[in-house]
């Protein structure tokens, strides 16, 4: 069982383009429309480097910059845990079309696009990071998976750790197998101590699955269903509400994570 605090949130899904939107959708203020879905630049990023990102990218940075700016800290200075279940499709679809044609040839910035750890190198770029940084997949509980990480990190290293989730539709032949609908990305920045930035101090620990998880409310429930970094929903309800109510999210070898609002 361990103790730790959200300080800032950075959301960016259809119908939700920031967290202010994301808010106002979970509090039942406004209508959720799926189908409003924004077109992220990952705008932090020099020009050279936010031509060469891809969609993942692009949609975790902005995600990641949101959540930053409402913060109290500078990006360069925050640890980073990135979490997805699956990565860039785009980019995997493209190595699988050149590997199966007779030329065999893969573009040099396709190839590191590849790679699980690339938002987090376009991020230490466009933030000047030099703080640890985790790319990490537990497939369909990565976000689980991630928060365990930076909420570890936060309480071991007494620091600000920078949380960011995403998963992105594979094109076909692979979203035949991958069934992802709708992009999402959020990025949550843990710390250790309460300060004037906390939105919530929490209490996780990892027990059985006896008490079911929280689902995500209404229309959200079935527009995202399919996307594991939206898993995060249940968690971002409750830190929108004004009555918190302790949330249990999937986790490993059937248990779950429950986390327990203190404040």
């Amino acid at each position: 069982m361990i103790e730790f605090c959200f300080a800032a949130i950075g959301v960016t899904a259809p119908g939700m383009h920031d967290w202010r939107m994301a808010r106002q959708v979970l509090r039942g203020e406004c209508r959720y429309a799926p189908d409003d879905t924004p077109q992220p630049v990952a705008g932090m990023l020099p020009a050279n480097e936010r031509r060469r990102a891809v969609t993942s990218v692009r949609w975790a940075l902005t995600a990641a910059q949101e959540a930053m700016s409402a913060s109290g800290y500078a990006a360069g200075d925050v640890a980073t845990v990135f979490a997805s279940s699956g990565g860039d499709g785009e980019t995997l679809h493209a190595l699988c079309v050149a590997l199966a044609g007779s030329e065999r040839e893969v573009s040099p910035t396709r190839f590191h696009n590849s790679v699980h750890n690339a938002p987090a190198g376009y991020w230490s770029i466009a933030a000047g990071q030099r703080q640890p940084s985790v790319s990490l997949c537990v497939y369909d509980v990565s976000f689980a998976g991630g928060l365990v990480e930076a909420a570890s990190q936060a309480c071991v290293e007494r620091s600000a750790v920078l949380l960011v989730a995403y998963d992105i539709p594979y094109p076909q032949p692979l979203h035949a197998v991958r069934t992802v609908t709708r992009p999402f990305a959020v990025a949550l920045l843990l710390t250790a101590n309460p300060g004037r930035e906390t939105l919530c101090r929490c209490r996780m620990s990892v027990e059985s699955a006896a008490a079911g998880t929280t689902r995500a409310p209404g229309a959200l429930a079935s527009a995202l269903a399919d996307n594991p970094a939206a898993r995060a929903i249940p968690l971002l309800a409750m830190l929108a509400s004004d009555q918190r109510d302790a949330v249990r999210l999937d986790y490993l070898d059937g248990r779950q994570l429950a986390i327990e609002p203190l404040s």
